[in-house]
């Protein structure tokens, strides 16, 4: 089997920007879900979690239950959607299999809430 060393390299760096893209501070995020009516936030975090602290207005759906209850989030898979978690990890994750279902405005909160 032939590698094409060139492919890979592009192929690595195209996932990486498009993680990037996805990223947005705090502030940014705020301004569009306050401006935005039909935009929807979520926190990916646990339930433990989301009742010891959240960002209000968020809706908590955890990581874990992302894949089979994401139509609670919108039926408009156009809306505009911000995930979060504490650090960033899980929502990068969250991003990842909201775009495998067709949902097409995605944001993270970069670096999650420990960067707030």
């Amino acid at each position: 089997m032939k590698i094409n060393i060139y492919e890979t390299i592009q192929n690595i760096f195209r996932k990486y920007r498009n993680q990037e893209e996805n990223n947005i501070d705090y502030e940014n995020a705020m301004s569009i879900f306050k401006n935005d009516k039909e935009s929807v936030l979520v926190d990916v975090r646990s339930p433990q979690e989301y009742k010891e602290w959240h960002i209000n207005g968020s809706i908590n759906i955890p990581l874990y239950d992302l894949e089979k209850n994401n139509s609670q989030i919108t039926n408009n898979k156009n809306n505009v959607i911000i995930v979060y978690c504490q650090t960033g990890k899980r929502s990068k994750k969250a991003v990842e299999i909201l775009k495998k279902v067709r949902y097409t405005k995605l944001y993270e909160i970069d670096g999650g809430l420990d960067n707030i």
